[in-house]
Parts: C-alpha cells; sequence; structure tokens
C-alpha cells in the first residue's frame, strides 16, 4: 500500500477500476469521516448515517467503472452517500407509514443537557424541519463548506437552485430557532 496515501483521488479510481485491492481503501480511508458527518447531518441519526455511508461506499465500489471523471472524486462520492441517505429516508417513512405511526421521529438526545449541545440539537431538529431538498443544499454549503457548484453537481440540481434553496433554508431556520416555530411554513415554495 506504499505511495497510495499521496495518490490523487482520480489515480486511485483508476487503481481501483484496474484492480488494486488496497486503492479503494485508500479512497473510503480520506472521505468516510466527512461523508459519515454529511449523512448525519442528512438523517439526523447517527446509526442510520453509519449505514448510509455503509450503502454509498458498497455501490461506488461496485461502480467504479462508472466514474467518467467529470467531477472529482469527492463530489461524486458525496452524490452517491447523499442519495444513500435519501433512499433510507425514504424506505423509513414508508416503513412509518405501512405501521400507521404518524409522528415525526425525534431525534433529540434528552440525556445531554449542556447549553452548546442544547443548541447544537435545537438546530439539528430545526432543520429536520425543512424541506428535504433545503436541508440537503445547507448542510453541504454552510455545514460542510462546498462550494456551491459542487453541490449542485452532487444534488444534481442548478446553481441558482441550490442558492435559492440555500437561501429559502436559511429563512425558515432563523424563523424557526427565532422562536417564531408556530408562524414558519412547513414546506416552503420552491421556484427554481
Amino acid at each position: 500500500m506504499a505511495g497510495l496515501e499521496d495518490a490523487p483521488d482520480r489515480d486511485l479510481m483508476a487503481l481501483h477500476v484496474g484492480g488494486d485491492p488496497d486503492a479503494f481503501g485508500e479512497l473510503f480511508r480520506r472521505h468516510r469521516d466527512r461523508l459519515w458527518a454529511v449523512a448525519v447531518r442528512t438523517t439526523g441519526d447517527r446509526e442510520l448515517a453509519a449505514d448510509c455511508v455503509q450503502d454509498g461506499f458498497i455501490n461506488a465500489f461496485r461502480r467504479a467503472a462508472s466514474y467518467r471523471g467529470d467531477a472529482a472524486v469527492s463530489t461524486w462520492l458525496h452524490r452517491i452517500v447523499v442519495n444513500a441517505c435519501l433512499d433510507r429516508l425514504r424506505r423509513e417513512r414508508d416503513v412509518l407509514r405501512r405501521a400507521g405511526d404518524v409522528a415525526e421521529i425525534d431525534i433529540i438526545d434528552l440525556h445531554d443537557r449542556h447549553s452548546e449541545a442544547e443548541t447544537g440539537l435545537d438546530v439539528r431538529a430545526a432543520l429536520a424541519r425543512l424541506p428535504e431538498h433545503q436541508r440537503l443544499a445547507l448542510v453541504l454549503v454552510d455545514m460542510h463548506g462546498m462550494p456551491v457548484a459542487d453541490a449542485a453537481d452532487v444534488l444534481g440540481v442548478a446553481v441558482g437552485t441550490v442558492k435559492s434553496r440555500c437561501a429559502r433554508g436559511r429563512e425558515a431556520l432563523a424563523a424557526l430557532l427565532g422562536g417564531q416555530v408556530e408562524d414558519a411554513p412547513r414546506e416552503p415554495r420552491e421556484t427554481s
């Protein structure tokens, strides 16, 4: 495995597709923590996020030959993991509907009472109330510092759409966190 840690991501993809048994492991090592953080913020559940990252990396491993190089490898991996999160969330929602449980999933850890943790939990709870498309845009751009163009690639939408989703999401978050929960719309319209 000597030398792989210095190889660019694109070279590692080519090595993996060419049969190198260690190249994809290096890609996993490089990107797993950041992708797990995106998955946690997307799903609001640490265990579900771990499953989504696993699903995403398995899909990426299997579909590596389909990587065309149009975007950075990290952007390609983000797209796969975000899609894995969305798939899992949709399946869980379907299970809840079939079970007759219409209550929202509570992502707040009631055992943690430190003020900083409470603020973080408030933000996570407010994020969970946003429409999925706004939440994903905010997680990628604001929380992970991804450039808007890269977030657009990950989400498969136009740059202007990401900007619009972020602006509307920030506005809805401000209303939710400012104590105006009752007045905040549950599903803000999207024009882009």
